[in-house]
């Protein structure tokens, strides 16, 4: 069961990783299609974030929009942004340990990313960055199920509201 709406028949997710180049980007693409897909794009709201800031204002990693587009994805829009912990959200999901404790800890609306991955509960989802293109194909496997998975809870909670 996720956190309930703070605003009525809106949910806004928040995706965090450390940069904003690679993971939570990569998420976030992928999330936003599943939610097109799922026709809740006029009721879920996805944002993305990294807890430092040295990339804010930049595109994609280009390994990590390469992977994307490879699948069918389109993350060229994408520019990088810093973590506000004022921004509201409903569900804040952290890529990793480290960046679950950079944005607080764990409580009701923030959880990891992995908690919702299907085939591994609790998962962290591993940093590409400094790796070959196998890390971001790993990632994208990883963000695909679990966006799915995260898309069929929002149908059936936000049905019942």
């Amino acid at each position: 069961m996720l956190p309930p709406p703070r605003e009525p028949g809106r949910y806004r997710i928040s995706l965090v990783c450390l940069g904003n180049i690679c993971r939570s980007p990569m998420a976030h693409v992928v999330l936003e299609r599943r939610l097109a897909e799922a026709g809740l794009t006029d009721r879920v709201e996805v944002s993305s974030s990294g807890t430092g800031d040295w990339h804010v204002g930049k595109p994609m990693d280009e390994r990590a929009a390469a992977t994307l587009a490879g699948a069918g994805y389109d993350g060229s829009a994408h520019r990088a942004s810093s973590w506000d912990p004022g921004r509201p959200a409903d569900l804040v999901l952290a890529m990793d340990a480290a960046n679950l404790r950079d944005v607080g800890g764990r409580d009701e609306r923030t959880w990891l990313f992995g908690d919702l991955d299907p085939v591994e509960p609790g998962a962290e989802v591993p940093d590409p960055y400094y790796g070959g293109p196998s890390g971001f194909e790993e990632v994208l496997r990883m963000v695909e199920r679990t966006s799915a998975s995260l898309v069929s809870v929002l149908e059936q909670e936000l049905a019942a509201t």
